[in-house]
């Protein structure tokens, strides 16, 4: 995708400090990060995010994001790590390449979980239901 921001790092037509990289993938830098070492690791095929990449290629995605995440916490010495995605713009995804975060995490690093919710009695099972009826 012409425009896309992470196509043009793949492209080497930005520049990024690259940390890791192969056939179908590469990890570098956020150049925002939430924590020294954030890392983004996105397939080099163009995808928006989890809803549309291509099973084959979310499966090479994910194992090099494993690769990477060890790197990252045995790089930073980090006693955590964070491995998320944000998908489409309501859950905070700003660039539409699908990417994974990996975030090392320390004690005491001051982020925070986000708040945890209940479910009213017999909400649960109706929100369920929901979701089965989809696959």
């Amino acid at each position: 995708m012409s425009g896309c921001l992470f196509c043009k790092i793949i492209k080497k037509e930005i520049p990024a400090e690259i940390v890791y990289e192969d056939k179908d993938a590469v990890a570098f830098l956020d150049i925002g990060p939430v924590g020294k070492g954030h890392t983004l690791v996105c397939p080099k095929v163009h995808s928006e995010n989890i809803l549309d990449i291509k099973d084959a290629d979310l499966k090479k995605l994910i194992a090099v994001a494993q690769k990477v995440t060890k790197a990252v916490v045995k790089g930073m010495n980090a006693q955590g790590v964070n491995v998320s995605m944000n998908n489409n713009r309501a859950a905070g995804q700003l660039v539409f390449h699908t990417h994974f975060h990996i975030i090392p995490r320390f004690e005491h690093d001051g982020l925070q979980h986000w708040p945890h919710g209940k479910y009213a009695e017999g909400e649960a099972k109706a929100v369920a239901e929901k979701i089965k009826g989809n696959f």
